[in-house]
């Protein structure tokens, strides 16, 4: 679980949220139909996705009729499920899809602050809360990349990376299970470089598996935004690091 307290963690999403409203809030009218990196998307897309995507959240957290289980028994793929947001985006303007957003992320967040730290979002396999908040986290960071890239902006990295790298390295086992690979048979110690020069660690400092390098590599790589070959100053020491990084994936 993350050493943040879900209050932490809500108060970092929300940073998270607001420094991309922020860029949105500034862009003009055309702008919302630039495309991303995300195949046959757009900036209006991307931030549909993340409101339909945070309304799903709360339902899951309340068992609202919009729980994550419920409209996926509806669907007849995961694609089908990611696209309702999406074509929902689609008849509505920039700016109305940045209003549905910013409505939404101030009612996710009331959710998340009232959970229960000991129930289990049915969410995935499930989760607890401060794990729960840390994957909206690193959601909106993920395309908040792809809304930069459409506009040609330099993303500012923060220190909330953190958060992005320790769902990326906790989600390793659902990772290998997804690309049919076993898990490392062998503990893996990460040691990251923040965006502050702060060091961020994780698994035992005896390991002799070992990723190191800048956080800012390491979490693009494991949100699929930057090829691990590509990564550049991360360094992989060990067969189960170098497999790390060749199936990393952080989200569903």
């Amino acid at each position: 679980m993350p050493d943040d307290t879900t209050s932490e963690l809500v108060e970092d999403l929300a940073a998270e949220q607001d420094a991309l409203v922020a860029v949105l809030e500034t862009i003009d009218p055309d702008d919302w139909f630039r495309p991303t990196p995300a195949w046959s998307w757009d900036v209006r897309d991307t931030v549909a996705h993340l409101a339909d995507t945070d309304e799903l959240a709360i339902d899951t957290c309340i068992d609202g009729p919009r729980a994550l289980a419920k409209v996926a028994a509806g669907c007849g793929s995961s694609e089908d499920l990611t696209l309702l947001g999406v074509l929902r985006g689609r008849r509505l303007t920039g700016a109305d899809v940045l209003a549905w957003w910013t409505r939404t992320q101030m009612d996710e967040r009331e959710v998340l602050l009232s959970l229960d730290p000991a129930m289990r979002v049915p969410w995935g396999l499930g989760m607890r809360p401060p794990s729960f908040v840390t994957a909206r986290l690193m959601e909106c960071w993920a395309h908040a990349l792809d809304v930069h890239a459409a506009l040609g902006r330099e993303p500012v990295d923060t220190d909330r990376l953190r958060h992005v790298a320790w769902i990326g390295i906790r989600a390793l086992p659902y990772a290998c299970s997804l690309a049919g690979v076993a898990p490392p048979d062998v503990p893996i110690r990460v040691e990251l470089t923040l965006p502050s020069g702060a060091t961020w660690t994780f698994g035992p400092a005896d390991a002799t598996d070992r990723i190191t390098g800048p956080a800012s590599e390491f979490c693009r790589v494991f949100v699929q935004r930057l090829p691990a070959d590509a990564a550049t100053d991360l360094v992989a020491e060990g067969d189960g690091a170098r497999l790390a990084l060749r199936v990393a994936r952080s989200f569903l």
